[in-house]
Parts: C-alpha cells; sequence; structure tokens
C-alpha cells in the first residue's frame, strides 16, 4: 500500500464508530488510528473511515488466504495474499478494437505534455518567516506595477533581486513540460496565459513573479505510439471492477459488521 503524506489527524476515540467484526475478529480502534495516516481525506472523519475500511479489506482478503489456501498466512501474509488474488481475479486482455474505441473516447488523454518557455524573478523567504514573505510579496507587488509600465525590465529585476541561478539569463528558466519546477509554480502554469502574471506567486521558497513567454499545446499521439498505455489503463480497470465485485462478495460470506464497504471497494488496495 502506498503511502499518501497528509496533516495530522486526530486519534479514533474522538471520532465516532460503531465496533467493527469480520469474521469473528474484530478490528482493533487503535489499529484504525495507525492506519489513517495513509488515507488522504477532505476530513478525519473520512479519513478514519477509508482506514476502517482498509482493515477490513485486509483482514477479508486474510481470513479467506488461510482458508483457501489451507495455512496460517500470518507470517507471510502479503505473499498469502498475492497468491489468492492471482487465483481468484481473472481479467481478458483488451483486444485491439477495445483499444481502438477507448482510444477514440478519451484522445485528450494521450498527447504530448504541454510546454512553457517562462521567466521568472523569485524573491525568497522561507515558509515560516511570516515578515520576510510580507516584505518580499509587497516587492513583488512593487515590481510588477514597475513591470507592466516597463516590461523591458525583467532581465534587469531579475538580476538585482532573484535568488534562482536563473537571475544569470534574466531570469529565463528555459522550456518547462509539467514537473520541472516547484510544485507551486507547476501548477500555476497549467492555468495562466501567456504574458507577465498580475500578481506574486507564492511557493515554499518566496515569490515568484513570472513571466510566461509562449505556451505550447500539447500534440494527439496516434494510437500507436500509446497502444502499451491503452491496453494498461484497460487491464487496471478491469482489474478494480473485477476486484470489488470479489471484495464484496467475500463480505458477503465471510460477515462484516459495524461498516459498509464503499462502490470503490479495493481502491486502497489498488495503490
Amino acid at each position: 500500500m502506498q503511502m499518501i503524506d497528509t496533516q495530522t489527524l486526530p486519534e479514533a476515540p474522538t471520532l465516532a464508530l460503531p465496533p467493527i467484526v469480520v469474521g469473528d475478529t474484530p478490528i482493533d480502534p487503535a489499529e484504525i488510528a495507525g492506519e489513517m495516516q495513509y488515507h488522504g481525506a477532505d476530513s478525519p472523519e473520512s479519513a478514519q473511515l477509508a482506514a476502517a475500511r482498509a482493515l477490513v479489506i485486509r483482514e477479508l482478503l486474510r481470513q479467506e488466504a488461510a482458508m483457501t489456501l489451507g495455512r496460517d498466512v500470518a507470517m507471510d501474509e502479503q505473499d498469502a495474499i498475492t497468491t489468492l488474488l492471482d487465483q481468484a481475479l481473472s481479467t481478458p486482455e483488451p483486444d485491439d478494437a477495445t483499444c481502438k474505441r477507448y482510444f477514440q473516447a478519451h484522445r485528450d488523454r494521450f498527447c504530448t505534455p504541454p510546454r512553457y518557455r517562462v521567466r521568472h524573478v523569485l524573491l525568497p523567504a522561507a515558509p515560516d518567516d511570516q515578515a520576510a514573505r510580507d516584505e518580499m510579496k509587497t516587492l513583488g507587488e512593487s515590481l510588477l506595477t514597475e513591470l507592466f509600465e516597463h516590461p523591458e525590465r525583467f532581465d534587469e529585476f531579475a538580476q538585482r533581486y532573484s535568488a534562482c541561478p536563473s537571475r544569470e539569463a534574466g531570469g529565463a528558466l528555459g522550456e518547462l513540460a509539467p514537473g520541472q519546477t516547484v510544485k507551486e509554480l507547476d501548477d500555476a502554469l497549467k492555468h495562466l496565459p501567456e504574458g507577465l502574471h498580475d500578481r506574486p506567486l507564492a511557493s515554499r521558497y518566496g515569490w515568484h513573479l513570472v513571466q510566461i513567454d509562449q505556451k505550447i499545446e500539447g500534440e494527439a499521439l496516434p494510437l500507436e505510439a500509446v497502444i502499451n498505455r491503452v491496453r494498461h489503463t484497460l487491464r487496471e480497470q478491469a482489474t478494480r471492477r473485477a476486484l470489488r465485485h470479489y471484495l464484496l462478495a467475500l463480505a458477503e460470506t465471510i460477515g462484516v459488521t459495524g461498516v459498509t464497504l464503499d462502490d470503490e471497494a479495493g481502491g486502497a488496495l489498488m495503490q
């Protein structure tokens, strides 16, 4: 299971969940509290519910593996569960016609990434230094006012004020693809139009004055270039569906009280 960073969440006892039992095995509330850190959610209650469901799924599979494989799986639980799922789940390989239909219905997903020609001025301020951040934001707003009147001064301001090594090139970052710069700036580039952005952009490093000189949209790729991606996507979708039905059937057979599995049962397991 992939660990997902989240904010610190309250301990389970402060949240209300009824006792949860899988077959004859209760799920320890303390174990649910420990599991919550792996489940990003918009509220502590949602994170707790996701954690409880994940533990229910794990216990369902553990019990089924112990019964089906005819041995105690406590010491090699993950290997036993993997073996169980390999035996229980069967998904057909998507054929060429299915791949072509999916590709034609989702052409926008199969393009080269967009690229951006960007210049910036980084006004440095540590994330925990509020006084410095306020000072640098005020400076950034002042510099932007000047840049809108005299855009030719961008190189000068980059050389004078920027804390990024790109200052030696007038703030030029070159041609960027998604994922090639700090996340806060990377996210903003997807939505900003060409030209000088009218507000400083915050990041963990300070404030950025951003000039997008050119946006180069992604180009559609032919099916032949992405056929393996299409097959992988279809296989994953089929596996999720099969896993969901399998887990819901196990819950019905073994018995689960205190919580129900949602419509995406097994989603956490697929991570």
